[in-house]
């Protein structure tokens, strides 16, 4: 289970004095223990996929937050967040590149044949579903907006 996984990276990161880590998988855990608690008297199905989910959202944050750092000259800050963010990273699948999120949006949209905005919907609903892991959807809701515009 992930969850285990990023436990075990923890404790070996502590073993191996790697401070920087252990403080970056701190934050993924508090972060994924603060979604527990959120989601109590809930039933989670899977619970790779919420773990899944914590860590997508704190990557996208992390994106934004780095984005600004460096438009406002805070490079330092800057650093900081992208060393989290390769360690959240780690425990993602590999993002798509910008010609498989088109060739995946193309079958999707030749699969429901959507033709105009009004199908965007069902487009990006079957392309969470099969690749809500492996993209930015903001990104791919772009994408989406294009290829129907």
């Amino acid at each position: 289970m992930l969850r285990d996984d990023i436990k075990s990276a923890q404790v070996a990161a502590m073993k191996a004095g790697e401070k920087a880590k252990v403080a970056a998988l701190r934050l993924i855990a508090a972060k994924i223990k603060d979604e527990d608690i959120a989601m109590r008297g809930k039933d989670i199905a899977d619970d790779n996929a919420h773990v899944m989910a914590v860590l997508q959202k704190m990557a996208k944050q992390r994106r934004e937050s780095i984005q600004m750092y460096e438009e406002g000259g805070r490079d330092e800050l800057a650093a900081a967040e992208k060393a989290e963010l390769s360690v959240i990273e780690n425990y993602l699948p590999a993002q798509m590149s910008d010609t498989e999120m088109a060739a995946a949006i193309d079958a999707i949209k030749a699969e429901v044949g959507a033709e105009s905005m009004k199908d965007m919907g069902k487009v990006m609903g079957l392309l969470k579903q099969r690749h809500g892991s492996e993209l930015d959807m903001g990104k791919a809701s772009a994408a989406v907006k294009a290829a129907l515009g």
